[in-house]
């Protein structure tokens, strides 16, 4: 059976994926290659900390730091600031309406990002930002 952390990280990546429906989303994406017309977002496993320890039953509650990166080009009618504000906010939209990603956490919530330009050679310059995706959530083992 798949670990709690791998299927909150994996419904975190789905939400991502249904929020940004004409991006690019990958998990772990060691260098991205290319930013898809409709944007690129990846997911990173992050940390998921030191857990808190609750003795009786037995049980390790994490709050789970996931980093998305989200990068967009502007289109032709629209400025890249402004393509990437409607990526990151259809995200947080997706967050808000399922805060338990159907049962898997306790509690979600995004940070703030962290918006800069992203040059590439030879391509138009992109726009780029960090969010993190926190999923709080117990399990029965660490491993687990």
């Amino acid at each position: 059976m798949t670990s709690r952390r791998e299927q909150v990280i994996e419904a975190v990546k789905a939400l991502v994926a249904e929020a940004l429906s004409n991006a690019d989303v990958k998990r772990n994406l060691a260098k991205p290659e290319r930013i898809a017309p409709g944007g690129l977002a990846v997911v990173r496993d992050g940390d998921p900390g030191e857990p808190e320890v609750l003795l009786s039953p037995l049980a390790y509650v994490y709050t789970h730091r996931i980093p998305v990166e989200v990068a967009a080009y502007e289109s032709a009618s629209v400025p890249r600031e402004e393509v990437l504000d409607g990526m990151l906010g259809a995200i947080g939209n997706a967050v808000r309406t399922d805060r338990t990603l159907g049962g898997l956490c306790d509690f979600l919530e995004v940070e703030a990002p962290a918006p800069a330009d992203l040059e590439t050679l030879g391509a138009a310059p992109a726009r780029f930002a960090e969010i993190a995706v926190v999923a709080v959530y117990g399990t029965t083992d660490p491993l687990n």
